[in-house]
């Protein structure tokens, strides 16, 4: 049975009461040297004793009742701030008033002389305010820069010497249990640097390497809003290099109670190092074409399909219809925007999209004008060994999904594919290939509905994404796995895949497929040497890296086109057009018919080769399906 350990606190606090003792003194002994200021140090014959009483016991009196009133000795003297400064100010000023107003009833209404003369209500405010709030800093300083300090502290260094840097400074001494010392600041502004903050230097990036190698530095802290991530990549390699943290300061909108505390200072997240600067979208753009629609999604419970539904409830649409099979993801999913969009409309619904009379249902009773298809199998090594369910949701469920919208007038179908559809060496790719195929065919037949697909790599954060899984492996000690150590692949973040779908779908005339610029493709092993690092171990010694050969299907490389594919740019630079063949609807439509009528047979190897029948540049790689590819062809 665990016990609850009460550890004292070494720094006892200064009662209350003490507070207002001292505070009245300052009041009382303000009094006393307004009024030797007020005869200039002569005996005071102007004032009789009896007026001198007054005087004392007026201001006394209305200084201890609104101290009392409005507490402000309660607050600890250890932290004021500048909302304490201001509330001294307030409550001094506001008693100054009482006194005023008291003057002025007691002369007009009394005997036509002041109570206390204007004088000195003036300039006791002015001595009072300024000596209590000053010892009270003067007490702050004192208990952060020597009762505060532990006798063993870690050099940091702030990359930032604007006010964020400074305020991050001010929050590593605020906090009660920092073992840290600032030892000065690093800022690109060549007008900064040379210069001192509170005596520390302001350094500039190329001395940030020498006192790295000079001093023991702990953690360089990145204190600058919308620090570009090619410079955020540079900075934290070289800090990596002599084992010293990179932390991040979080945007103001995430600071508690608008203030940062320095336990909110969080460590650089691995996407910094894919170098990818943040996507400038217009979002007047997608209001414009949301705006009154009725908005079906599928797959609305997963990665890429909660993403779009969260950032679809933006803007003013007129309902939204969510559909997923999987029932716990979809409960959450209702909870989170109950608590978020609360007077936002949504419709939810657990079901197969290859269910035709579900989804038909659906179509005729809300009658959407925009679908986003998200719902798909996607994982490579799964799929590669279920070909006809990879085939069944992909193929048959897009297939059901775009007839039913051009049957009920949809305006818009969004599709979402992925780079494993380009040239696929894996059953999950082809299968996205063949629904690429069919909804282009089909948006070419019929132009009543715009058929839009997009493609991208891997997205951070999506179930199954290959960081979850290296953190994962590096948090339980190893070993980390990695299928080969040349293998590479995109990435993007799970919210700028989404806008950028949001965004494609509101320019397309109808028919692309839209490519997203992905950025430069990432080996998984640098990646995962580089978690190890962020992670303060080391490879070799305390976690280890085993290669344990491509799975099945598996690529070593993705790519975004086809060797006959090339691109059409757009007024976006981050989208591009897809130049792709075309196929006749007809045609393919007998061909995708007779896939999906396969899958009813139960002959995996059949449907397989109506696969690469549909999709020529289909060849299989480490993969059973490599003898169809050699013409050896089985059943």
């Amino acid at each position: 049975m665990k016990r609850l350990i009460l550890i004292p606190n070494k720094h006892k606090t200064i009662p209350s009461w003490v507070i207002l003792i001292t505070d009245m003194i300052i009041v009382l002994l303000s009094i006393g040297l307004v009024m030797i200021l007020r005869v200039n140090f002569k005996k005071p014959a102007e004032f009789d004793i009896h007026q001198i009483l007054t005087i004392f016991g007026v201001i006394l009196c209305i200084r201890f009742i609104f101290f009392l009133l409005f507490k402000i000795h309660a607050s600890l003297l250890r932290y004021t701030g500048t909302k304490d400064i201001t509330r001294i100010f307030a409550v001094n000023l506001f008693g100054s008033i009482i006194i005023c107003i008291g003057n002025l009833f007691f002369f007009y209404l009394i005997n036509k002389t002041f109570l206390v003369p204007f004088s000195i209500i003036i300039l006791e405010f002015i001595i009072s305010t300024f000596i209590i709030i000053f010892y009270r800093l003067f007490t702050k300083i004192l208990y952060f820069e020597y009762i505060n300090t532990p006798k063993e502290k870690k050099d940091v260094i702030i990359y930032g010497a604007g006010e964020l840097g400074f305020t991050t400074k001010r929050s590593i001494y605020q906090d009660i249990s920092n073992k840290y010392n600032v030892i000065g600041f690093i800022d690109d502004d060549p007008k900064k640097v040379g210069k001192k903050i509170d005596n520390l230097t302001i350094y500039s990036f190329k001395e940030l390497k020498k006192l790295l190698e000079t001093k023991s530095i702990a953690h360089v802290i990145i204190a600058i809003k919308n620090f570009p991530l090619s410079k955020s990549s540079k900075v934290t390699e070289m800090c990596l290099e002599y084992k010293t943290k990179v932390l991040v300061v979080p945007p103001v909108d995430r600071w508690i109670n608008g203030q940062l505390s320095f336990k909110q200072i969080k460590k650089i997240k691995i996407e910094e190092f894919l170098e990818r600067e943040p996507i400038k979208l217009d979002e007047n753009v997608i209001r414009k074409d949301l705006l009154n629609k009725t908005i079906l999604i599928t797959g609305a419970a997963g990665s890429i399909g909660s993403e779009i539904v969260h950032q679809v409830m933006k803007y003013d649409f007129k309902n939204i219809i969510l559909i997923d099979n999987a029932e716990s993801p979809m409960f959450y999913l209702e909870l989170s925007l109950i608590d978020y969009y609360q007077r936002k409309p949504f419709v939810m619904f657990i079901g197969d999209i290859c269910d035709v009379q579900f989804m038909d249902n659906i179509f005729t009773k809300y009658k959407p004008d925009v679908v986003y298809h998200a719902a798909a199998y996607k994982h490579v090594p799964i799929m590669e060994k279920n070909p006809l369910q990879a085939i069944k949701v992909n193929v048959l469920g897009t297939k059901i999904l775009s007839d039913l919208s051009i049957k009920y007038g949809v305006n818009k179908f969004i599709m979402i594919s992925t780079d494993k559809a380009v040239n696929p060496t894996n059953i999950m790719g082809a299968s996205k290939r063949i629904a690429e195929i069919y909804v282009q065919s089909l948006g070419k037949k019929y132009n009543t509905c715009k058929f839009i697909t997009t493609r991208f790599g891997n997205v951070l954060g999506s179930n199954g994404s290959i960081i979850p899984i290296l953190k994962k492996q590096i948090d339980e000690g190893g070993p980390i796995t990695i299928t080969h150590p040349e293998i590479t692949r995109y990435f993007m973040t799970i919210s700028e895949a989404c806008e950028l779908v949001l965004h494609a779908g509101a320019m397309s005339n109808g028919s692309e497929i839209y490519i997203f610029d992905m950025g430069n493709s990432i080996k998984i092993l640098d990646l995962a040497k580089k978690m190890v690092l962020l992670s303060g171990l080391e490879l070799g010694r305390d976690i280890q890296i085993t290669f344990t050969g491509l799975r099945p299907g598996e690529k070593l490389h993705e790519e975004l086109l086809n060797d006959n594919e090339n691109t059409i740019v757009t007024k976006h630079k981050k989208i591009k057009i897809a130049k792709v063949i075309e196929y006749d609807f007809d045609t393919i439509n007998e061909h995708i018919n007779k896939l999906i009528n396969m899958i009813y047979i139960d002959n995996e190897f059949a449907v397989v080769n109506q696969m690469k029948q549909i999709v020529p540049e289909f060849k299989s790689q480490n993969s059973i399906y490599m003898t169809l590819d050699n013409g050896n062809e089985e059943s």
